[in-house]
Formats: structure tokens, sequence, C-alpha cells
């Protein structure tokens, strides 16, 4: 089993995403309808079972891991599993251990996830106006976020804020936003919104804001010179001659951006999709605990699953109307 984790496409997986919660304590409209009904806990993969199959993939040639939520800082005991997962990163077979945040809960782990081997962290921020952030997360408080930034700044994290473009929201703090991440050389990403799940009363063709439009607003003010680098990841990146700073765009709906993908996601149940566009998922969970003390079936379903991941998604918001849309939420699934 010491083969590389290939697609039919060729592209190698070797990046993995997991949540190891549903759960959050913000409600974004984009992400959540205000009343989610969320796993019972019985459901999820317990820690232990979150390390056996994490340590599982990166036996197989995965490298980077990034903890996904919901929230994960407000999985109970959840720097139990950082810590356990930092043996990888000692031993060197995982290149990066990091999350995708909201901030709420950085204030208080900060210290603690440098302390695992975390070097860098991505936060989503939609807004700095504190009326507007407490619409957008229905339930979440701006100061609490900006204390939790300060907080990982102060413990030596390196800092990337993901912002979802929301026409008609923050179409105004383009340059607002891109100004306060250069005064505290923090990197940026605009991400377009994607079609999941039901959002309740959002209009969600009506949150649509292209990249393409924000790119060419932004290059009234500055001078964009775009970079060859590649991650691996579905950014595009341009760097502003003005600031020095590198500016991400993830643009699914106006860029498909799956030739290079090589990553899969891990849900805190345990199921595995190996697009976020796609349905199809594999049941990890069953092979995990059918046999507590041998990996081998594991492996086998991991492989097998892999070998069904897709050319790519099939989101669509021309003609305007949705196309593609998921029913599933993105907390289940895992940013």
């Amino acid at each position: 089993m010491t083969e590389p984790l290939v697609d039919p496409f060729q592209r190698a997986i070797n990046y993995l995403r997991v949540s190891v919660t549903d759960r959050c304590d913000f409600r974004c409209v984009y992400c959540m309808s205000e009343n989610m009904t969320f796993l019972p806990k019985a459901e999820l993969l317990t820690l232990e079972e979150l390390d056996r199959m994490c340590s599982t993939f990166v036996r197989m040639g995965v490298e980077k891991l990034r903890i996904t939520g919901g929230e994960p800082l407000v999985r109970r005991e959840i720097m139990t599993f950082f810590r356990a997962m930092s043996r990888h990163l000692e031993s060197g077979a995982l290149k990066e251990l990091t999350l995708t945040t909201n901030g709420s809960q950085l204030e208080r782990f900060a210290g603690d996830l440098a302390e695992a081997g975390v070097r860098r962290i991505n936060v989503s921020l939609d807004t700095l106006d504190e009326a507007k952030f407490a619409e957008i997360t229905r339930w979440g408080r701006l100061p609490q976020v900006l204390r939790g930034i300060d907080a990982a700044q102060e413990a030596g994290l390196r800092i990337k804020i993901n912002v979802v473009a929301l026409k008609g929201f923050n179409e105004d703090e383009l340059f607002t936003l891109t100004d306060w991440c250069a005064e505290r050389d923090m990197d940026l990403t605009f991400i377009e919104v994607m079609p999941m799940g039901d959002i309740g009363n959002e209009n969600r063709l009506g949150q649509y804001w292209p990249l393409k439009d924000l790119r060419a607003t932004l290059a009234e003010q500055y001078t964009l010179v775009d970079l060859a680098e590649r991650t691996g990841g579905p950014a595009r990146y341009v760097r502003l001659d003005e600031t020095g700073q590198k500016i991400g765009f993830i643009t699914p709906l106006t860029h498909n951006f799956c030739e290079s993908c090589n990553r899969v996601r891990l849900t805190c149940t345990g199921e595995l999709y190996m697009c976020l566009g796609q349905e199809d998922m594999a049941d990890l969970r069953a092979p995990l605990r059918a046999a507590p003390n041998d990996d081998t079936p594991l492996e086998e379903a991991i492989r097998a699953a892999i070998l069904r991941k897709p050319k790519g998604h099939d989101f669509d918001y021309s003609r305007q109307s949705l196309g593609g849309q998921m029913p599933r939420h993105m907390s289940h699934t895992g940013g």
C-alpha cells in the first residue's frame, strides 16, 4: 500500500480536507440556514477515529491536512487531535497541518495551535463593518474575531483572509479589505459564492459577484501582475505592485479550476467526497469500524474511492439560473 494515490485523470491526491464537526457558532447566510439541524454526536467520528483515518491517508501519500468544520475549534478537546497529528509533522510524512476557521475561538487556541506545529491558517472574514458582520454571520461578533486574529499573529501564525464576494454586500469594502490586509501583512483571497445547500430566503443568484468584475474594479486603483504560482489548489494569484501583497481569486463559476485538483474532503461522519461539487461519496466509517485492528479494508476503500474522482464539478450561474446546485450545505462537507 505504498503506491501514491492517483485518480483516473492522473492527478496525484496529496491534500485532505477534514471536517471535524458540522457545528458552528455562526450561521453565515451562504453556508447554513439559521435553524440548522446538526448531526447527533454519536454519528461523528471520535477523535481517535479521526486520528486513525488521517494517519492512514498520510501513510498513503497525503502531505497536506486542512482541518475544517463547521467551525473546527468548537469541537470539544480538538487540540488533542491537533497534538496527535503533529507527530506526522515531526516524522516528515506530513508537510503541513493547517485549518480554516471563522476566528471566533482563536483568542483561546492560537498559542496551542502554534505549539502543535500549525504555521499558517485561513480566517473567513467577509466584512470589517460590525453591523454587516452581525448580519452576514447572524450570530457573530466582529470584535471577538479581530481579537482572535491579533492573538494568532502574536503566536506567529501566518494568516490568509478568505472573503466571499457577495454582490450588494461587500462590494463597497473591496479597497478597505485590501488595504487592511496589506497593513497587517496578511494574504487575501476572494471566493465566488458557490451554490451549496438550501439557505432559506437568501437569493443565491442575487449574491453572485463574478470575480472578473471584482478584479476589474481592483485594477482601477492598483497595478495587478499575474503570478505563475500554483499551490495545487483552486486559487489564481496576482501581486499588487503598489503594496507588494499577494491576492488570490477562487473562481469555481467563471473559471473552472478542476484540471489541477489534488484534494478530497472527509466529513465528520467519515464520508469521503471526491469533489466538492458532486454528490458521489464513499463511506469510510464502515470499513474503519469493521476492522478496528486492521487498516487494510480502509486503505482499499480509499483507493477505490479515488478511482471514482470525477474530472470536475458542474457549478453554473449562466443563463440567470442555478446549475449544478448541491443540496448539502457547505458546512457538511467542510470548507
